[in-house]
């Protein structure tokens, strides 16, 4: 009897167990919630590249502001935004509504970045220089403050599905459809050299305009669709139990986070790939005589990224996402070095002996070392979701966030530092910018430079790669750790819903 009692209660506890684990093992994103995440993502995607790229351009083109007032606008603009990430990082995680913490931030900041974006691309006619710089440094921070809180829907990746798995795969969908992210702006450059041919009645301003007019509905579109369209999942802490909580305590919570440590320190790592990036100009033009090379090389390039990204997916799911961004980033340091070493004229003394061949070669060594990219995209971001579900579990809250906030501080400097560094690797070569009788750029002859350009591409780019995949052994969530984590967070969320839900009985109870 003793025995069969014994069994009973084992079999009890077992059940409780698994009822609280289905709650993460269930599936719950429709293929309507899904789209919705996706076109977001898709319309924001192409509108920051849009106002990256094309900005700049417009303002000193078209509205005739001076070089000297944009850049003190842009200074000024980005002490702002540090301040006010800060403050909208503590209220976006401080928000509870009936509609939840995040959706409310898809549609509250639409006003101000779609009126930002539309007046960053208007030249309006009869203003003075002071009314052209006070026009662009209100659509600029406009825009930014704007951006500062609908950057909030990013963090609906990791609240909108309980299920590691379903967020995982939700991940991986989406990096599959950023590779055609870009795509809208390319559009760009092509118009405005072909429709002003074929009318006078279009100017090249007016294609500027329109289309960022078009990029900004579309992207607001697709913003109201997704606030309609998508849930948040995860419980979260209460109002009060949120208050309790202060600021302090929450950044030390994320200064002591070790995982998330791990993943700032490799991302800065990691920028330091765009030094050898901005050098890509100046090795077409040098090393191989051409810009048009890297257009050819591009068109061959990015074709495995759209089998590297489902590969990932299996990657992550077999070998989990810590080890797959260190297989990836080695990867890379190991292919970028062999290229660096191989040269890029193995075929000849110089590439110009046998052009062919050896443009060949160079493109096969980029689309080799360019195979982790999109891996580590894809475990990037679910390394960094682990980390979020490391501080729940540590402590009880997610704070995202201020989260993102202190990841974009360390971005921000990662950004100062490698433009620093982009334009001092040129002084160390000795690089001297060549130019005909028209101003045209013609190329270096010098061994030397050459060679110099040549570690710049190679070397930089190969210690990236390296030095992220080697933050990663510092990143504790694989193996027992993360088994143990999934469980009881499985239990944490489990008894904060059941209290949501007493709470909400007993509520309709003193109402009826």
């Amino acid at each position: 009897m003793a025995d069969s009692v014994a069994i009973d209660e084992i079999t009890t506890d077992e059940q409780s167990r698994l009822d609280k684990l289905a709650y993460t093992n269930k599936r719950y994103l429709s293929p309507k919630e899904i789209a919705a995440y996706v076109l977001v993502n898709f319309g924001q995607k192409n509108l920051s590249q849009f106002v990256d790229t094309f900005k700049e351009f417009f303002m000193i083109q078209f509205l005739k502001l001076n070089t000297t007032a944009y850049a003190n606008i842009n200074l000024f603009a980005s002490i702002y935004d540090a301040v006010d990430d800060t403050i909208s990082g503590l209220i976006i995680d401080r928000t509870r509504t009936r509609w939840g913490r995040i959706r409310p931030f898809f549609i509250i900041p639409l006003p101000l970045w779609v009126a930002g974006g539309w007046m960053m691309f208007s030249a309006p006619d009869g203003f003075g220089s002071t009314q052209k710089v006070v026009w662009a440094a209100i659509a600029i921070v406009i825009y930014g403050l704007g951006m500062s809180y609908f950057g909030a829907w990013g963090l609906m990746i990791y609240n909108i599905t309980p299920n590691t798995n379903e967020r995982n795969n939700l991940i991986t969908t989406t990096k599959f459809f950023e590779l055609f992210g870009t795509w809208l702006p390319s559009l760009v450059p092509v118009l405005v050299t072909i429709v002003p041919k074929m009318t006078d009645k279009i100017s090249m301003q007016d294609i500027y305009t329109g289309f960022a007019r078009f990029m900004l509905i579309i992207s607001a579109a697709f913003a109201i669709f997704g606030a309609f369209n998508m849930r948040e999942r995860v419980p979260l802490m209460s109002r009060e139990e949120m208050k309790e909580t202060s600021v302090l305590e929450s950044l030390k919570n994320i200064i002591t986070n070790r995982p998330l440590i791990a993943v700032i320190l490799a991302n800065f790592f990691n920028s330091f790939k765009a030094v050898g990036g901005s050098s890509e100009s100046y090795f077409w033009l040098n090393n191989t005589g051409s810009l048009m090379n890297a257009t050819i090389c591009g068109l061959f390039t990015g074709i495995p990224n759209y089998i590297m990204v489902p590969i990932a997916a299996k990657m992550v799911k077999k070998w989990g996402a810590r080890a797959t961004s260190i297989i990836a980033g080695l990867f890379g340091f190991f292919a970028y070095m062999l290229l660096f070493f191989v040269g890029y004229h193995p075929f000849g003394q110089t590439f110009a002996d046998h052009k062919i061949f050896n443009l060949a070669w160079v493109i096969f060594g980029l689309t080799i070392a360019g195979l982790p990219n999109k891996i580590l995209n894809v475990s990037g971001q679910i390394v960094t979701a682990e980390a979020l579900d490391y501080m729940e579990w540590k402590h009880g809250l997610r704070n995202e966030a201020l989260v993102t906030t202190v990841q974009g501080y360390f971005g921000k400097l990662a950004t100062s530092v490698t433009g620093w560094l982009s334009g001092m690797v040129l002084t160390w070569i000795n690089y001297i910018p060549l130019t005909d009788s028209l101003g045209n750029a013609i190329p270096q002859t010098d061994p030397k430079m050459l060679n110099g350009i040549w570690a710049i591409f190679c070397i930089l780019p190969a210690l990236a790669r390296g030095l992220y995949g080697v933050s990663f052994i510092l990143y504790p969530i694989h193996g027992k750790l993360q088994q143990q984590m999934i469980v009881e967070l499985a239990d944490i969320r489990a008894e904060r819903l059941a209290e949501q839900e007493r709470l909400n009985a007993e509520a309709a109870v003193n109402k009826g």
